[in-house]
């Protein structure tokens, strides 16, 4: 029951992480079948329910992608819920000191090392004795988002708190903080130094960092830069995107099949 997601990202590998927006488990099972290494259903601005996430668990088991859950706050009842449900990792959201980060581990990890209560309903083995509990602490990722000016202050003093895997960068909020455009895929030089920052301090600590990406292209630059796990897109972007890729190429190759015969009529 070892997370891969863990074990590859231990070797030092870049893990490509997909974001499930909608709440439809079908959409999950379509992408889970097209080479993730995990998903991370959104329960905080995606369309995701309690119900609709452990849907999508049920329909990521067993597929290959790691399922992972961003909670729509630092709350222990939601964290140990969807930890219950079956996802194998937390990305939290506002994390903004060691205090917070603190928090989020206590709700992660079972005691000694945090305060999870006992009751893996679907997290543990169905009909029989479940080793779970003893193996949870290891294989849980517990990634706290840096996406404020405060975060940032206080950067290594969120990692320094015992049981943080790392940190995840949230580039729009992390930009709204520090007064520019809400987007992804940032070029600012003071952005571009955070990034550096949080690269060097994950590494002294031997963790992880985590970006949010709006394009393959970046993503693939984030991975160049340091980043272990580079979420490209959503599934709802993603669709978005190829549909009017289909629209806008059918209308053109149409306009330019009807030119073709009025020029040769």
């Amino acid at each position: 029951m070892a997370n891969p997601l863990i074990e590859r990202l231990k070797r030092g590998e870049v893990c490509v992480n997909g974001w499930l927006l909608a709440s439809d488990s079908y959409v999950a099972e379509v992408m889970a079948q097209t080479g993730w290494d995990s998903l991370t259903i959104d329960l905080q601005h995606g369309l995701h329910d309690y119900r609709s996430a452990v849907e999508s668990l049920q329909a990521l088991h067993g597929r290959g992608p790691v399922p992972l859950a961003r909670v729509p706050w630092n709350e222990p009842g939601i964290i140990g819920k969807i930890l219950d449900a079956g996802a194998w990792g937390i990305i939290c959201p506002m994390v903004n000191n060691a205090e917070q980060a603190r928090a989020l581990v206590d709700a992660c990890l079972y005691a000694p090392q945090g305060a999870r209560s006992n009751g893996p309903v679907r997290a543990g083995f169905y009909g029989t004795a479940s080793p779970y509990q003893g193996i949870a602490n290891a294989n849980v990722l517990v990634l706290p988002q840096i996406e404020t000016v405060e975060a940032v202050e206080n950067l290594e003093a969120i990692l320094d708190v015992p049981g943080i895997s790392g940190a995840y960068v949230g580039p729009s909020d992390l930009g709204l903080a520090m007064g520019l455009a809400p987007v992804l895929d940032r070029q600012e030089p003071e952005i571009l130094a955070i990034y550096d920052r949080v690269i060097a301090a994950v590494r002294a600590r031997n963790l992880i960092a985590g970006i949010q990406n709006g394009t393959a292209a970046y993503a693939a630059e984030m991975a160049a830069k340091g980043f272990q796990i580079v979420t490209v897109a959503t599934d709802v972007n993603l669709m978005g995107m190829a549909a009017f890729q289909a629209v806008t190429t059918t209308r053109t190759l149409i306009k330019q099949s009807a030119s073709t015969e009025a020029a040769t009529a």
